[in-house]
């Protein structure tokens, strides 16, 4: 591998901080409900949404929990960092699923210290410290997806 991993080129701008709390909100889910990581998702600097397969409704109290939780990980002040890795080691680690079809031969491991690690080529913050107060502002739940919309505070 070259000292100057080769990635595809990205082209969008995300707010670090929201994009750091998807991630954070991604494992808390997959955590408290067992559900993959969000198959629908719309982050933004004013106030996100992500969409996650359930088989049922979350109680008012898990939403709460959920709230709480992803504010205790980011308290945490973790370190946000990134490994490159190629294709061929990250496939017994992740889903490479989402990944495009000209993807690059290296990809990017960004991981929320020992939280959460995905494969993301976006922009994050250093540390949990610098995300804010994560606030559920509204959810629902149609034909199997809970749709959490989020600010951060």
């Amino acid at each position: 591998m070259t000292d100057t991993p080769q990635l595809n080129e990205h082209n969008k701008e995300e707010y670090p901080p929201m994009h750091t709390t998807e991630h954070i909100v991604n494992q808390t889910m997959i955590r408290l409900f067992g559900c993959g990581r969000a198959v629908s998702a719309h982050i933004e600097r004013k106030k996100s949404k992500l969409d996650f397969k359930l088989p049922q409704p979350p109680t008012e109290a898990e939403i709460q929990q959920i709230e709480d939780c992803v504010n205790r990980v980011i308290q945490k002040h973790l370190p946000v960092t990134t490994q490159y890795i190629t294709q061929d080691e990250a496939r017994s680690r992740f889903d490479l699923a989402r990944l495009p079809q000209n993807a690059s031969e290296t990809v990017r491991v960004v991981k929320v210290g020992d939280y959460d690690e995905c494969l993301c080529i976006g922009r994050h913050v250093e540390n949990t410290s610098e995300i804010g107060t994560f606030k559920i502002i509204s959810h629902d739940y149609n034909d199997g997806i809970l749709r959490l919309r989020f600010k951060l505070l």
